[in-house]
């Protein structure tokens, strides 16, 4: 079965489907968009297995686009609104898309730089729903295609010079979506409120599953101002959130979510990276009515691999759960044994939702995913029921001296402070211990929190070898489209306030500094 037609396929027409900037949509008005869409890319003689891209916020232009798409059998290549133009022109070009899909602002802030060859269809909102008829509008016959023809061409990260695209059939999209289907009791009286962008892998799952089930999508155009989104929450009476950990951090710690009762909300999905534990306890406590799915996945398994059941929330913290249905979920060492418990080996993952690999890579696709399993990259443990604990990813894990250090143990101490929103914890290199450990903090908006504070509380809850030589407090933390910190900037950002000050004061921000400064330098 084609995909749109399998996420569209039990939707009643009277549900609503979407509800953006004031106004809500039916399935019904959202079958008549996607008719719409395949209108005017028909008249582009777009051949099945052809890469389209997309560019677009999230809303109905995106969803409508991303359907009509899929229902020709072209093969859909979401783009986000943040990158920079040379860097879409570029990924436009290495996956060969022969259209591109964008919206209105987009349109005009790429108007200079597309191929003039490269035929383009730009949002018409006005024109995407069509005005009330006797009878419903039909939607034109989809295409027939083979399950593992690619539906998507989901890009990981990478520059201009580097993209990695992983491949993710109708076979993957369909399969991880009954699984999530399978635990998650998501039913067509739901109204999620969607923050993380359909560009996301994360966030395509919350449409795929919402589609299926014919519940509806609330879209919350930005996360600026955390307080807007409780607010959201509670005028549209969302029964769902989901989000990465800088989501609730900010949440937490900048907002009322955690003193005002919003009793329509009743299932929290949390993935994207771990959340400190202290933070999962507190958003439970937040909306106890809620029930909150710790979840872990990848790009390459088209969005999760395994969940928390949240009556096991309590007893086993800091836990990723096992495997979601259909999964096969191992923590093997490097002889591929299964590791007993309490011992660290790789996360590797199988399954119908696992990408057959990277768009033209074979390389990486036999290093990533020999013999059709996915080599996550991620360190774990398991217990003695399975439950599985990722220690950190492999590229972060900090080398000081003998000891090989999680960043996200030292994360997690941070982020028990209250007055700490985010917290990244970082290696750079050292001449006596090889690495030393920097933690980088972001404070609550009208806190005191000072660099001595931290300090105090890391010696206090950490291993002597876990804890910060230095801390920095900033404004905000590089973070990528999808919300997730990114690790590498943090580094090159701490590199450049290391080089500008002496290696005496320097570690003075480890010891004895009682204000938001380093050597006198502040950062933000």
């Amino acid at each position: 079965m084609n995909t749109a037609d399998f996420l569209l396929e039990l939707a009643p027409e009277e549900s609503i489907a979407l509800a953006e900037a004031g106004r809500e949509y039916s399935f019904a008005e959202l079958r008549a968009s996607v008719s719409v869409l395949i209108g005017r890319l028909s008249v582009l003689g777009l051949t099945p297995g052809t890469p389209v891209g997309i560019m677009a916020p999230n809303g109905l232009f995106w969803v409508s686009a991303y359907l009509a798409a899929l229902r020709m059998g072209l093969v859909v290549v979401p783009l986000a609104v943040t990158l920079p133009t040379e860097e879409v022109v570029a990924r436009v070009r290495w996956v060969g898309a022969d259209a591109l899909l964008v919206g209105r602002a987009q349109a005009e802030a790429l108007r200079l730089s597309l191929p003039r060859t490269l035929p383009v269809v730009v949002e018409r909102k006005e024109r995407l729903v069509p005005k009330p008829r006797s009878a419903p509008i039909e939607l034109p016959d989809a295409v027939d295609v083979d399950p593992d023809q690619d539906a998507l061409y989901m890009f990981t990260s990478g520059t201009t010079g580097d993209p990695r695209a992983v491949r993710l059939t109708h076979r993957n999209i369909q399969a991880n979506t009954t699984s999530i289907l399978g635990y998650l009791d998501i039913t067509s009286t739901d109204r999620m409120l969607v923050v993380l962008p359909f560009t996301y892998v994360f966030g395509l799952s919350l449409l795929h599953t919402h589609l299926r089930a014919g519940a509806a999508m609330v879209i919350q155009p930005t996360f600026v101002f955390p307080q807007a989104v409780v607010d959201r929450m509670v005028s549209a009476r969302c029964t769902g959130f989901a989000g990465v950990p800088s989501t609730f951090g900010m949440l937490l710690r900048n907002s009322t979510f955690g003193s005002v009762a919003i009793p329509s909300l009743r299932t929290i999905q949390q993935a994207g990276g771990r959340l400190a534990p202290a933070l999962v306890e507190q958003m439970a406590q937040a909306q106890p009515q809620a029930r909150v799915f710790v979840m872990y996945g990848a790009t390459e398994a088209t969005a999760r691999l395994s969940y928390l059941p949240p009556e096991e929330l309590a007893r086993r913290p800091g836990s990723i759960g096992r495997g979601i249905p259909g999964v096969d979920l191992r923590v093997l060492d490097r002889d591929g044994v299964h590791v007993a418990p309490g011992e660290v080996g790789e996360i590797w993952a199988g399954g119908a939702n696992v990408s057959p690999g990277y768009l033209d890579d074979p390389e990486a696709t036999a290093r990533k995913m020999p013999g059709g399993m996915l080599r996550t990259g991620d360190l774990a443990k398991v217990d003695e029921d399975g439950y599985i604990y990722v220690v950190d990813r492999v590229e972060d894990f900090i080398k000081s001296r003998e000891h090989r250090i999680s960043s996200q143990d030292v994360e997690s101490a941070a982020l028990a402070i209250p007055d700490v929103v985010a917290a990244a914890a970082v290696g750079l290199p050292d001449d006596t211990a090889g690495e030393r450990v920097e933690l980088v903090v972001v404070r609550r908006r009208g806190s005191g929190l000072l660099v001595a504070d931290v300090m105090a509380h890391c010696r206090d809850h950490l291993s002597r070898h876990m804890v910060p030589e230095v801390v920095r407090i900033v404004d905000a933390l590089p973070l990528d489209a999808n919300g997730k910190v990114i690790k590498r900037e943090v580094r090159a950002m701490c590199l450049r306030l290391a080089e500008g000050l002496s290696g005496a004061v320097e570690r003075i921000g480890a010891t004895d500094v009682d204000d938001d400064s380093v050597g006198g330098v502040k950062v933000s």
